[in-house]
């Protein structure tokens, strides 16, 4: 009897096994009008952002990352949130208009990241062969206009900024901004002439919280950042733009490990969710 119970007990084992074997089978960039799609010639290859994870292996040495201005705030919680990852790695960020980094990168200025408020100036990097991937778009934004802290000149929009007695700032239109600005003014059929074209959207932002300029146009992120310091006034989205960020790794990088690290953690979930906060929408 008791040889009998074992073997039983073998053949149920053993059908078991075959059973979990069965269940197991394998067979189980560019610049936009909210509106209308990108011209195919002024955009940058790119592709879509993935939830990249963190890289398991660690990184490591310095890695510098230039960024357009319109991400400081972001970019600046990302490093640090990426160095928390990668304790031996030394993330800095250097900040401006996109259209001067990547005069930067062209005489070979040190670094190993780009990351872009348009696909025109990315398009400039790898046109020039001086990317080391595909850039992939991080993050979109849209635009608005940034007035003093409760609207003092009652801007109502954008055919407001026509008016002779308002001071309006704005970017050359080689800077992303002043670019965006033109199209929303053309979409607008509004001529605007500014009193000052500063170097960057961070110029616009402070010439109107000190007082100094009435209105410019800059990004929605920008006037959340901006706090109390500032109000914003909604551009409908018929005649407003919407800014794809592409980012990309470069060929010259001291770091290259590192570049690509840093650039699969703003794609990461963990990326993606810091750049929500700051008012970015999703690529």
């Amino acid at each position: 009897m008791r040889r009998t119970a074992r073997l039983v007990i073998t053949a149920v084992a053993v059908l078991g096994l075959l059973g979990a074997s069965c269940g197991s089978d394998g067979s189980a960039e560019s610049t936009t009008p909210a509106t209308a799609a990108a011209p195919a010639t002024t955009a940058a290859p790119t592709t879509a952002a993935p939830t990249t994870a963190v890289p398991a292996t660690p990184v490591s040495g310095a890695i510098t990352v230039l960024a357009a201005s319109s991400l400081t705030d972001s970019f600046n919680e990302i490093a640090t949130a990426f160095m928390t990852e990668h304790p031996d790695a030394k993330v800095t960020v250097s900040f401006g208009a996109s259209s001067d980094l990547v005069t930067q990168i062209s005489q070979g200025a040190p670094a190993d990241v780009f990351a872009s408020a348009d696909q025109a100036n990315m398009k400039k990097v790898t046109d020039a062969g001086e990317n080391a991937a595909t850039p992939a778009v991080f993050a979109k934004n849209s635009l608005a206009i940034i007035v003093g802290a409760e609207n003092p000149k009652g801007v109502t929009g954008v055919a407001d900024l026509a008016n002779p007695d308002l001071i309006v700032v704005n970017c050359d239109p080689a800077v992303p901004i002043g670019k965006y600005s033109a199209q929303v003014l053309a979409n607008a059929g509004v001529t605007v002439t500014p009193k000052s074209l500063e170097q960057n959207v961070k110029g616009i932002v402070t010439k109107v919280t000190s007082g100094e300029a009435d209105a410019g146009i800059v990004y929605t992120t920008d006037v959340a950042a901006a706090g109390s310091k500032a109000a914003g006034v909604a551009i409908p989205d018929n005649i407003n733009v919407i800014a794809e960020y592409p980012i990309v790794g470069l060929k010259a990088a001291p770091n290259a490990a590192g570049a690509k690290a840093f650039s699969d953690f703003v794609l990461s979930g963990q990326g993606q969710k810091i750049l929500a906060s700051y008012g970015f929408t999703a690529p």
